[in-house]
């Protein structure tokens, strides 16, 4: 039990830059509060005192804004950064070194009794307000960014953002997970200037389109400085405002 303790705050002190005492992390960490509580309650839970179980964590609940259901299975080193909020159901899974933000739900998609909670693997870093929903697996070291709504599996090593929650291609992914190591911790899973890859491949479209308009108004331009005759309908073709479209891809 005390190893797992030193664990648990060891873990707070690499990937957390405001913890600075050990003290500090035992009395004024809800998610270290939560972690203890639940091994506790989860412990009641494998032994049959459902009841009791169900209580320590309802209380842990009021103690830390963080519902953890006893049955959910954790490993070790699991962080939960801030934690208000955190909901994790009954069938969810939690390997090693997993690090949560404030407002995730591991929640389930069905009444049906049976698996119906996500597994997260070793590594996995979910950021805030990121709902992962259903028997789903997050893969080992992936990352899910704030406020994504997951409902597929997300392979190991890639990132995961939107709504839906969409996989970021794994090379631009990989640069940006080299940047955000240089700069430090990735705290909510997300690098600086992570957009949403849909959102990205239209503002390429508007862009192309833009310097497709450039480049026949240039054309037209030159041929009736050649003294060629343009047609009235091709001059005067309608032309979209990318600014605007921009503003609703955004």
């Amino acid at each position: 039990m005390f190893s797992r303790l030193r664990e648990d705050i060891r873990s707070v002190f690499d990937r957390d830059p405001a913890a600075r005492t050990t003290w500090e992390v035992l009395t004024c960490y809800p998610g270290v509060h939560a972690v203890i509580l639940h091994r506790l309650s989860h412990g009641f839970w494998r032994r049959g005192f459902y009841w009791l179980g169900r209580f320590t964590s309802h209380v842990a609940r009021l103690m830390t804004g963080i519902e953890i259901h006893p049955g959910a299975t954790i490993g070790r080193r699991f962080f939960i950064d801030h934690g208000m909020g955190v909901v994790i159901g009954e069938t969810a899974v939690i390997g090693d070194d997993v690090t949560l933000y404030h407002g995730v739900t591991l929640g389930g998609t069905s009444w049906v009794k049976g698996k119906r909670h996500p597994t997260l693997e070793d590594g996995v870093v979910v950021g805030a307000g990121a709902q992962i929903l259903g028997p789903i697996t997050i893969g080992a070291r992936a990352k899910v960014g704030s406020n994504a709504v997951v409902v597929k599996d997300v392979p190991p090593e890639t990132t995961a953002v939107g709504n839906p929650a969409r996989i970021i291609d794994s090379e631009q992914a990989q640069k940006r997970e080299e940047k955000a190591g240089q700069m430090g911790f990735s705290a909510y899973a997300l690098a600086g200037k992570q957009d949403d890859p849909l959102a990205k491949a239209i503002h390429g479209l508007l862009d192309h389109a833009v310097e497709t308009d450039r480049r026949l108004e240039l054309l037209l331009h030159k041929l009736e400085a050649s003294g060629v005759c343009v047609e009235d309908e091709l001059a005067t073709a309608d032309k979209f405002d990318p600014k605007y479209l921009s503003k609703i891809v955004d």
